[in-house]
Protein backbone atom coordinates (compact mmCIF):
# COMPACT_ATOMS: atom_id res chain seq x y z
CA UNK A 1 0.00 0.00 0.00
CA UNK A 2 1.31 3.45 -0.89
CA UNK A 3 2.34 5.88 1.85
CA UNK A 4 -0.56 8.26 1.12
CA UNK A 5 -3.09 5.44 1.51
CA UNK A 6 -1.56 4.39 4.83
CA UNK A 7 -1.54 7.99 6.07
CA UNK A 8 -5.17 8.41 4.98
CA UNK A 9 -6.23 5.27 6.88
CA UNK A 10 -4.45 6.43 10.05
CA UNK A 11 -5.85 9.95 9.68
CA UNK A 12 -9.45 8.73 9.51
CA UNK A 13 -8.96 6.77 12.72
CA UNK A 14 -7.16 9.70 14.36
CA UNK A 15 -10.05 12.07 13.63
CA UNK A 16 -12.51 9.84 15.48
CA UNK A 17 -10.53 9.70 18.74
CA UNK A 18 -11.18 12.11 21.67
CA UNK A 19 -8.88 15.13 21.73
CA UNK A 20 -8.20 14.81 25.47
CA UNK A 21 -6.12 11.65 24.99
CA UNK A 22 -2.34 12.28 24.95
CA UNK A 23 -1.09 12.65 21.38
CA UNK A 24 1.17 9.61 21.35
CA UNK A 25 -1.65 7.41 22.67
CA UNK A 26 -4.07 8.84 20.08
CA UNK A 27 -1.62 8.01 17.32
CA UNK A 28 -1.03 4.55 18.75
CA UNK A 29 -4.78 3.89 18.93
CA UNK A 30 -5.32 5.24 15.42
CA UNK A 31 -2.70 2.94 13.90
CA UNK A 32 -4.02 0.03 15.97
CA UNK A 33 -7.60 0.65 14.79
CA UNK A 34 -6.48 0.85 11.19
CA UNK A 35 -4.69 -2.50 11.59
CA UNK A 36 -7.61 -4.20 13.33
CA UNK A 37 -10.12 -3.03 10.72
CA UNK A 38 -7.73 -4.34 8.05
CA UNK A 39 -7.25 -0.92 6.47
CA UNK A 40 -3.84 -2.35 5.73
CA UNK A 41 -2.74 -5.96 6.13
CA UNK A 42 0.13 -7.77 7.75
CA UNK A 43 3.37 -7.16 5.92
CA UNK A 44 2.38 -3.66 4.83
CA UNK A 45 5.12 -1.12 5.41
CA UNK A 46 4.50 2.00 7.48
CA UNK A 47 5.87 5.33 6.30
CA UNK A 48 8.91 6.59 8.17
CA UNK A 49 8.70 8.54 11.44
CA UNK A 50 9.40 11.80 9.61
CA UNK A 51 6.52 11.27 7.14
CA UNK A 52 4.05 10.40 9.91
CA UNK A 53 5.15 13.36 12.03
CA UNK A 54 4.86 15.81 9.13
CA UNK A 55 1.50 14.45 7.96
CA UNK A 56 -0.16 14.97 11.36
CA UNK A 57 1.91 17.90 12.67
CA UNK A 58 3.42 15.78 15.42
CA UNK A 59 6.90 15.67 16.89
CA UNK A 60 9.21 12.76 16.07
CA UNK A 61 9.27 11.93 19.81
CA UNK A 62 5.48 11.53 19.81
CA UNK A 63 5.58 9.25 16.78
CA UNK A 64 8.44 7.22 18.24
CA UNK A 65 6.58 6.64 21.52
CA UNK A 66 3.45 5.48 19.68
CA UNK A 67 5.40 3.05 17.49
CA UNK A 68 7.26 1.70 20.52
CA UNK A 69 3.95 0.83 22.21
CA UNK A 70 2.70 -0.93 19.09
CA UNK A 71 5.93 -2.88 18.82
CA UNK A 72 5.63 -4.02 22.44
CA UNK A 73 2.18 -5.42 21.64
CA UNK A 74 3.44 -7.24 18.56
CA UNK A 75 1.44 -5.11 16.11
CA UNK A 76 4.56 -3.73 14.46
CA UNK A 77 7.87 -5.32 13.54
CA UNK A 78 10.81 -2.94 13.68
CA UNK A 79 14.46 -3.82 13.10
CA UNK A 80 17.36 -1.42 12.94
CA UNK A 81 18.12 -0.55 9.33
CA UNK A 82 14.84 -2.03 8.04
CA UNK A 83 11.39 -0.60 7.40
CA UNK A 84 8.59 -0.87 9.96
CA UNK A 85 6.10 -3.59 8.99
CA UNK A 86 2.60 -4.36 10.22
CA UNK A 87 2.89 -7.39 12.46
CA UNK A 88 0.87 -10.57 12.19
CA UNK A 89 0.29 -12.40 15.45
CA UNK A 90 -0.95 -15.96 15.07
CA UNK A 91 -2.84 -17.84 17.78
CA UNK A 92 -2.10 -21.55 18.06
CA UNK A 93 -4.41 -23.73 20.15
CA UNK A 94 -2.62 -26.54 21.98
CA UNK A 95 -5.80 -28.58 22.39
CA UNK A 96 -5.89 -29.84 18.79
CA UNK A 97 -3.31 -31.35 16.44
CA UNK A 98 -3.09 -29.13 13.36
CA UNK A 99 -0.40 -28.36 10.83
CA UNK A 100 1.25 -24.98 10.36
CA UNK A 101 -0.50 -24.58 7.00
CA UNK A 102 -3.90 -25.28 8.56
CA UNK A 103 -3.28 -22.71 11.31
CA UNK A 104 -2.28 -20.01 8.85
CA UNK A 105 -5.13 -20.68 6.40
CA UNK A 106 -7.64 -20.59 9.28
CA UNK A 107 -6.60 -16.98 9.85
CA UNK A 108 -7.12 -15.97 6.25
CA UNK A 109 -3.41 -15.87 5.44
CA UNK A 110 -1.34 -17.73 2.88
CA UNK A 111 1.11 -20.32 4.27
CA UNK A 112 4.45 -20.91 2.61
CA UNK A 113 7.97 -22.12 3.23
CA UNK A 114 11.54 -21.35 2.29
CA UNK A 115 13.57 -24.54 2.10
CA UNK A 116 16.94 -24.58 3.83
CA UNK A 117 17.64 -28.29 3.37
CA UNK A 118 15.73 -31.48 2.51
CA UNK A 119 17.62 -34.76 2.44
CA UNK A 120 17.77 -38.44 3.31
CA UNK A 121 20.26 -39.15 6.09
CA UNK A 122 21.02 -41.30 9.13
CA UNK A 123 19.29 -40.46 12.40
CA UNK A 124 21.17 -39.42 15.50
CA UNK A 125 21.01 -41.66 18.57
CA UNK A 126 18.47 -39.32 20.20
CA UNK A 127 16.32 -39.35 17.07
CA UNK A 128 16.50 -43.14 16.81
CA UNK A 129 15.13 -43.49 20.34
CA UNK A 130 12.42 -40.88 19.79
CA UNK A 131 11.29 -42.42 16.49
CA UNK A 132 11.70 -46.07 17.52
CA UNK A 133 13.97 -46.98 14.58
CA UNK A 134 17.09 -49.11 14.21
CA UNK A 135 20.56 -47.63 13.94
CA UNK A 136 20.89 -48.44 10.24
CA UNK A 137 17.51 -46.90 9.27
CA UNK A 138 17.41 -43.73 7.22
CA UNK A 139 15.22 -40.70 7.86
CA UNK A 140 14.05 -37.72 5.87
CA UNK A 141 15.41 -34.56 7.49
CA UNK A 142 13.84 -31.24 6.50
CA UNK A 143 14.72 -27.75 7.63
CA UNK A 144 12.69 -24.77 6.43
CA UNK A 145 11.46 -21.31 7.27
CA UNK A 146 7.67 -21.19 7.60
CA UNK A 147 5.97 -18.04 6.32
CA UNK A 148 2.57 -16.36 6.53
CA UNK A 149 1.75 -13.99 3.67
CA UNK A 150 5.42 -14.17 2.76
CA UNK A 151 6.68 -13.12 6.22
CA UNK A 152 8.97 -15.54 8.13
CA UNK A 153 7.51 -16.51 11.50
CA UNK A 154 9.00 -19.92 12.35
CA UNK A 155 12.03 -22.11 11.74
CA UNK A 156 11.14 -25.80 11.55
CA UNK A 157 13.16 -29.02 11.53
CA UNK A 158 11.26 -32.29 10.91
CA UNK A 159 12.55 -35.87 10.91
CA UNK A 160 10.42 -38.66 9.39
CA UNK A 161 11.36 -42.35 9.01
CA UNK A 162 11.71 -43.38 5.36
CA UNK A 163 9.07 -46.10 5.76
CA UNK A 164 6.51 -43.26 5.78
CA UNK A 165 8.08 -41.01 3.14
CA UNK A 166 10.65 -42.73 0.89
CA UNK A 167 12.10 -39.59 -0.70
CA UNK A 168 12.34 -35.87 0.19
CA UNK A 169 11.43 -35.03 -3.40
CA UNK A 170 7.75 -35.85 -2.83
CA UNK A 171 7.38 -33.10 -0.20
CA UNK A 172 6.14 -29.74 -1.42
CA UNK A 173 4.75 -26.92 0.72
CA UNK A 174 2.94 -29.13 3.25
CA UNK A 175 4.36 -32.25 4.89
CA UNK A 176 0.99 -33.23 6.36
CA UNK A 177 -0.67 -33.22 2.95
CA UNK A 178 1.89 -35.80 1.81
CA UNK A 179 1.44 -37.90 4.97
CA UNK A 180 -2.34 -37.82 4.58
CA UNK A 181 -2.13 -38.84 0.92
CA UNK A 182 0.05 -41.82 1.88
CA UNK A 183 -2.25 -42.88 4.73
CA UNK A 184 0.08 -41.83 7.56
CA UNK A 185 -1.67 -38.80 9.00
CA UNK A 186 -0.74 -38.25 12.68
CA UNK A 187 -3.58 -38.89 15.12
CA UNK A 188 -2.04 -37.54 18.31
CA UNK A 189 1.10 -35.81 19.55
CA UNK A 190 3.11 -35.08 22.67
CA UNK A 191 4.54 -31.59 22.70
CA UNK A 192 7.06 -29.85 24.95
CA UNK A 193 7.52 -26.09 24.99
CA UNK A 194 10.34 -23.88 26.20
CA UNK A 195 11.85 -20.48 25.53
CA UNK A 196 15.28 -19.58 24.19
CA UNK A 197 17.12 -16.67 22.67
CA UNK A 198 17.57 -16.50 18.90
CA UNK A 199 21.01 -17.43 17.64
CA UNK A 200 22.68 -15.51 14.84
CA UNK A 201 21.48 -18.19 12.40
CA UNK A 202 17.91 -18.01 13.76
CA UNK A 203 17.96 -14.22 13.45
CA UNK A 204 19.12 -14.41 9.86
CA UNK A 205 16.32 -16.78 8.85
CA UNK A 206 13.56 -15.12 10.89
CA UNK A 207 14.53 -11.49 10.25
CA UNK A 208 14.86 -10.65 13.93
CA UNK A 209 17.66 -9.54 16.22
CA UNK A 210 20.04 -12.14 17.67
CA UNK A 211 18.98 -12.69 21.27
CA UNK A 212 15.29 -12.03 20.53
CA UNK A 213 12.90 -14.36 22.40
CA UNK A 214 11.76 -17.49 20.60
CA UNK A 215 9.12 -20.04 21.59
CA UNK A 216 10.45 -23.52 20.89
CA UNK A 217 8.25 -26.61 20.63
CA UNK A 218 9.47 -30.21 20.41
CA UNK A 219 6.74 -32.52 19.14
CA UNK A 220 6.43 -36.25 18.60
CA UNK A 221 3.54 -37.25 16.36
CA UNK A 222 1.96 -40.71 16.44
CA UNK A 223 -0.23 -42.82 14.18
CA UNK A 224 -3.34 -44.55 15.52
CA UNK A 225 -1.33 -47.78 16.02
CA UNK A 226 1.28 -45.96 18.16
CA UNK A 227 4.08 -45.66 15.59
CA UNK A 228 6.03 -42.40 15.78
CA UNK A 229 5.69 -40.74 12.38
CA UNK A 230 7.41 -37.41 12.99
CA UNK A 231 9.84 -35.69 15.33
CA UNK A 232 9.68 -31.93 14.93
CA UNK A 233 11.33 -28.89 16.49
CA UNK A 234 9.84 -25.49 15.65
CA UNK A 235 11.27 -22.14 16.70
CA UNK A 236 8.57 -19.46 16.61
CA UNK A 237 9.19 -15.72 16.68
CA UNK A 238 7.95 -14.62 20.08
CA UNK A 239 6.52 -11.37 18.74
CA UNK A 240 4.14 -12.97 16.23
CA UNK A 241 2.97 -16.27 17.77
CA UNK A 242 0.65 -16.79 20.76
CA UNK A 243 -0.09 -20.24 22.18
CA UNK A 244 -3.60 -20.61 23.60
CA UNK A 245 -4.56 -23.12 26.30
CA UNK A 246 -8.13 -24.05 27.26
CA UNK A 247 -8.33 -25.11 30.89
CA UNK A 248 -11.27 -26.80 32.60
CA UNK A 249 -11.84 -27.82 36.17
Amino acid sequence: MADNQVIDAIGKSLDRLPADIPLYKRLKLAIEEAIQTQAFQSGSVLPGERVIATSFSLSRVTVRKALALLEEEGLLNRRHGFKTEIGSRVEKSLSTLTSFSEDIRARGQVPGCIWISKQMTRASSTEMMALGIAGNANVIRMKRVRTANGLPIALETSIIPVRFIPSPDVIGQSLYEVLEARGFMPERAIQRMRSRAATAEDADHLHCEAGSPLLVTERRCYLADGQTVELCETRYKGDVYDFVFELQR
